[in-house]
C-alpha cells in the first residue's frame, strides 16, 4: 500500500465519520474516534451496499457517501448497544444517573 492510497483512506474515513457523527447528533468521539468510525464505516458499507445490489461508482465522492453509510450504520449499532435513549447514557447512567447519582448523595 502506498502512502496516497493511506492518505486517501485516512482522508475519506476522517470526512465519512465526521459526516456520520453530525447526521447522528450527539456523539462526539474526537479526531480518532471518527476516524476509527470512518474507515470501519467504509468496510461496512463497502461490504454491504454490493450485497444489497447498491453501486454508487467509482471516485473520491462514491467512496465518502459509501463510508458515511456505513458509519452511520455503525454509530447505530452503538447506539442500540449502549441502550439507546441517549448518546452520553452508557451503563453508568441508567443505575440512577451515573456515578456521582443517587449513591453518591450525603442525607
Amino acid at each position: 500500500m502506498s502512502g496516497e492510497s493511506l492518505l486517501i483512506i485516512l482522508v475519506v474515513g476522517l470526512i465519512a465519520g465526521w459526516l456520520a457523527g453530525q447526521i447522528v447528533q450527539g456523539t462526539g468521539f474526537g479526531l480518532v474516534g471518527d476516524l476509527i468510525i470512518g474507515i470501519v464505516g467504509a468496510l461496512i458499507g463497502s461490504w454491504l451496499l454490493p450485497q444489497l445490489g447498491i453501486h454508487l461508482g467509482s471516485g473520491i465522492i462514491s467512496a465518502i457517501i459509501n463510508a458515511t453509510i456505513g458509519a452511520l450504520i455503525l454509530l447505530l449499532i452503538i447506539r442500540l448497544v449502549r441502550g439507546g435513549g441517549r448518546w452520553g447514557g452508557g451503563w453508568g447512567s441508567s443505575w440512577g444517573g451515573g456515578w456521582g447519582g443517587r449513591w453518591g448523595r450525603r442525607w
